[in-house]
C-alpha cells in the first residue's frame, strides 16, 4: 500500500470544502472533549461524489492541528489519491476504516478512539451496562475481540461481521468505534458512547450496589434514541458546536 505521496494542492468544490471543514471540526471537537490520544486514532469521511474514496488524517498531526485543507484522500484499496501534506497515513487506520466504508454504504463517517473510559469498558467482561439513559442509547452495541494492532487485512472481514448494521462497537481491550450517516451524527455517537463509558467507570468505582432499570424500560428508551425515531441525533447540535469552535479558534476552516 502506498501511504505517502505529496501532490500539488488542488481547488476543492464547495461541497468538498464543506465536508473537509466538518471533518476538521470533528477532530477539533474530539480534542476539545478529551477523546484524542496525541497523533493516534482516526476520523474518516467519504469524499463527496466518490463512493470509494475517503478522507483520513495525516499521520503526525495532533487533533487540534487539523484543518480543512490537510486531509489525505485514500481509496478503499489503500492507494493515496491526494495528499497535500508531507505526512503519510497510519496503516491501522486504513485497515479499520476502509473495511467499514467498503461494507457499509449507509455510513459516511467512522470514528475510532482510545479514551481511558472506553479502554476500561473494553476490558470489562460485562460490556457496556445500561446504567442510565445515556447508556441505553447503545443497548445493541457490537463487540470485536482483540487481535493485536490492526495491521492484518484478514481482520477486516471479522470487524465488518461483528459490527453488522450497528452504529457502535467496542473493540475488546482496545477502544471504541462508531459510525454515522454524517460527520455530525458520527460525532454525536462517539460523544454519547464516551459519556456512557465514563458513567460506567464512575459508577463501578463507587463501591456500592447499583440499581438497574427494568428491561422493558431499557428497550423502550433505546427505541426513542434510534436514528430517525424522533430526529437524527447530532444534526441539531452540529451548528452550535461549530459556533463554539468558531469562538475558540476558527483556523480549522482553512
Amino acid at each position: 500500500m502506498k501511504s505517502h505521496r505529496r501532490t500539488t494542492r488542488k481547488k476543492f468544490s464547495a461541497e468538498e470544502m464543506q465536508k473537509r471543514i466538518d471533518l476538521a471540526a470533528a477532530y477539533r471537537l474530539v480534542h476539545l472533549y478529551g477523546m484524542d490520544e496525541m497523533i493516534a486514532n482516526h476520523i474518516s469521511a467519504r469524499v463527496p461524489g466518490k463512493e470509494d474514496v475517503f478522507y483520513i488524517n495525516p499521520y503526525g498531526m495532533l487533533y487540534d492541528q487539523m484543518h480543512a485543507s490537510c486531509f489525505i484522500e485514500l481509496d478503499l484499496e489503500g492507494h493515496v489519491v491526494y495528499n497535500p501534506t508531507s505526512y503519510g497515513i497510519n496503516q491501522a487506520g486504513f485497515v479499520l476504516h476502509s473495511a467499514v466504508h467498503k461494507a457499509r454504504h449507509d455510513v459516511d463517517c467512522v470514528i475510532h478512539t482510545h479514551t481511558l473510559a472506553g479502554m476500561a469498558v473494553s476490558a470489562m467482561k460485562c460490556g457496556l451496562l445500561p446504567l442510565a439513559q445515556t447508556a441505553m442509547r447503545f443497548t445493541d452495541v457490537a463487540y470485536h475481540d482483540y487481535e493485536g494492532v490492526a495491521l492484518n487485512l484478514e481482520e477486516q472481514e471479522r470487524v465488518v461481521r461483528d459490527l453488522g448494521m450497528r452504529e457502535a462497537m467496542i473493540l475488546r481491550n482496545h477502544g471504541l468505534l462508531v459510525v454515522g450517516a454524517s460527520i455530525a451524527e458520527g460525532f454525536n455517537n462517539i460523544f454519547r458512547l464516551e459519556r456512557a463509558c465514563q458513567l460506567q467507570v464512575t459508577a463501578l468505582s463507587c463501591n456500592t450496589e447499583l440499581a438497574m432499570p427494568p428491561k422493558d424500560l431499557i428497550e423502550a428508551t433505546n427505541k426513542l434514541y434510534l436514528p430517525g425515531v424522533r430526529r437524527r441525533f447530532g444534526l441539531l447540535e452540529w451548528p452550535a458546536l461549530l459556533r463554539k469552535l468558531d469562538a475558540l479558534d476558527p483556523s480549522y476552516r482553512k
